[in-house]
């Protein structure tokens, strides 16, 4: 006797349907609809992510074959291509760019807090990652003469590993340009690479008490104002306090800064690093910008294994939807981590719930043992007939 429904509908449970319809009013998604929900878009574009389809006709096939498990899922039947397309062309993909928010606030709850630093500081990474489209497809994502892309912005909280804030643009768009966009609390620590530097940035950072750490360009002009003692044995070559000479850098950003030589004993490189935090211990600081791999490897997984690369639809929204339903779907994977008690691979997660779509299983504990064999649950009695 069956006493859960499909793990894809569990998985849904993740959502309450009030929140989602408080969202769908707020941007009035469902202004002239007739007949297909935003609701059953948002589970076939969460079907496609999941069960990575790769067209349309897979997400509606793939749901077809499910008829008699969709009730579940709150989906009346499957949909049309020709409608799915049209909803992806028509509706505002900023509904799930909400949806994304929310789920966030329920990924944060599971946090424990704990970090590998003893800093209370909140640490937060800042970077984009380009996806090539092809220009005679998509005419209107301009990158250059002959190529097409959109570029995807995001901030990782470290706390979690969770993205906070994502915004997809053009692929000509910079990204100091939406660094510029964005404001920080007090006592933050940013970590970016090279292609972020802007010391006008910088210095706007310094004066809110907002600390950063990046690598130095090979061509800076600065002085040493002093240097300070390294520790030995550690990996770190020089520490020094410095001003940029620069006619338009010393304007920019007239605050003192610091540099920092670390030699990177599995490359053998040497690393020279500007942070505007003055008091960590040299070490620190170069531990924090090793961290920042976490966002690369955010961008890898996301690639890798959800739908990012292709795409169902050629318009912005369209693609926009994609994009914000495959973070969805990663802050989705994300907080089954936060709630397992097994250490899931990324990989292993997404492939083992791709298979278990439509399973009938208790999601959480399936989630700590996935191999086991579920107890068979036993059968009422039977009432006995009174002849």
């Amino acid at each position: 006797m069956v006493r859960t429904a499909s793990i894809f509908s569990q998985l849904l449970d993740v959502f309450p349907r009030i929140e989602f319809e408080k969202a769908v009013r707020d941007h009035q998604a469902e202004r002239y609809g007739k007949g297909f929900r935003c609701w059953e878009q948002f589970v076939a574009m969460l079907f496609c992510q999941l069960a990575q389809a790769h067209s349309l006709r897979e997400i509606c096939g793939g749901l077809s074959c499910c008829l008699g498990k969709l009730i579940h899922l709150g989906v009346r039947d499957a949909p049309k291509r020709s409608t799915l397309s049209y909803a992806n062309k028509h509706r505002p993909w900023e509904l799930y760019e909400a949806i994304f928010y929310q789920l966030l606030v329920k990924c944060q709850l599971q946090v424990s807090g704990k970090t590998k630093f003893r800093f209370r500081n909140k640490l937060l990474s800042l970077d984009a990652t380009v996806i090539d489209l092809c220009l005679s497809l998509f005419d209107w994502a301009t990158f250059r003469q002959k190529k097409g892309a959109i570029k995807l912005h995001l901030l990782l909280d470290h706390d979690g590993y969770l993205p906070i804030f994502a915004q997809i643009t053009e692929g000509s768009v910079h990204e100091v340009k939406i660094a510029q966009g964005l404001s920080f609390p007090s006592g933050s620590i940013v970590v970016i690479d090279r292609g972020f530097t802007d010391f006008s940035l910088f210095a706007r950072w310094t004066a809110e008490g907002v600390y950063f750490v990046t690598r130095q360009k090979s061509n800076a002009a600065y002085e040493v104002v002093e240097a300070r003692q390294v520790p030995q044995n550690r990996g770190v070559l020089s520490d020094e306090i410095i001003r940029y000479t620069g006619p338009k850098t010393k304007r920019d950003c007239p605050h003192p800064l610091r540099r920092i030589v670390y030699l990177d004993k599995e490359t053998g490189k040497e690393l020279v690093f500007i942070t505007n935090h003055l008091d960590f211990g040299a070490t620190t600081i170069a531990s924090i910008y090793k961290d920042r791999w976490q966002i690369e490897l955010f961008f890898k997984a996301l690639k890798q294994n959800l739908k990012v690369k292709t795409f169902v639809g050629t318009s912005p929204n369209a693609l926009k939807t994609q994009i914000w339903t495959a973070l969805i779907a990663m802050l989705l994977l994300k907080y089954l981590q936060l709630r397992s008690r097994i250490n899931w691979a990324l990989s292993n997660l997404v492939a083992l719930l791709r298979w278990n779509l439509f399973t009938y299983r208790d999601l959480w504990a399936w989630l700590d043992n996935p191999f086991e064999t579920p107890p068979l649950t036993p059968m009422p009695e039977q009432l006995r007939f009174r002849f």
